[in-house]
């Protein structure tokens, strides 16, 4: 299973990071880490399957997330208008989540998450057998709309640190959502 590492970046870094970011609600993303844990989810683009089914993934454990005081923040290419619909559908409306078209955040040197050539995701082995074990047919594809070069993460995110990282090597990883919380 593929694991991140933990950012050696001091907590000025991250600090850094995150006061320049204020969710779609308005709220900053350091004033969220500073009220409770937070599980940092980067998504790449809403028409690839893996973070259709990264959605519906968090959607099932949230409460299990939530129990753990632990509060899930969303970082997506799109406008909130193009995301709306689709947290909505995973039941997911009310979930905080940062619009990054930019993809600045998501290469911020704490978080470091890479960016790959979007053809090598349609001859690597491991997206395949994602997409046949079910994710193609359970969550559908569409035309990249945002950056599909750019790679996703899961941060766990406790006091202004970087406690554990999963940083993806294919588009087809599945982080393991409630190990990092742990």
């Amino acid at each position: 299973m593929p694991s991140g590492n933990v950012s050696q970046a001091g907590d000025a870094d991250l600090v850094a990071a995150l006061g320049d970011y204020r969710t779609e609600s308005g709220r900053g993303l350091l004033e969220l880490v500073d009220a409770s844990p937070v599980l940092l989810i980067f998504v790449r683009h809403f028409n690839c399957s893996f973070c259709r089914a990264t959605l519906d993934e968090v959607s099932k454990i949230r409460a299990q997330i939530l129990a753990k005081g632990v509060n899930p923040v969303f970082v997506h290419l799109g406008t909130p208008e193009v995301a709306k619909p689709w947290f909505d559908f995973f039941k997911l409306s009310d979930v905080e989540r940062v619009s990054n078209p930019d993809a600045s955040l998501y290469q911020h040197p704490v978080f470091g998450l890479g960016r790959v050539n979007p053809i090598w995701h349609l001859v690597n082995p491991m997206v395949w057998w994602g997409w046949l074990r079910g994710d193609l047919f359970r969550y559908g594809i569409g035309p990249v709309k945002d950056d599909g070069q750019q790679m996703p993460g899961v941060f766990f995110l406790k006091d202004r640190k970087i406690a554990k990282a999963f940083r993806y090597k294919t588009i087809a990883d599945e982080p393991p959502f409630l190990k990092l919380i742990r």
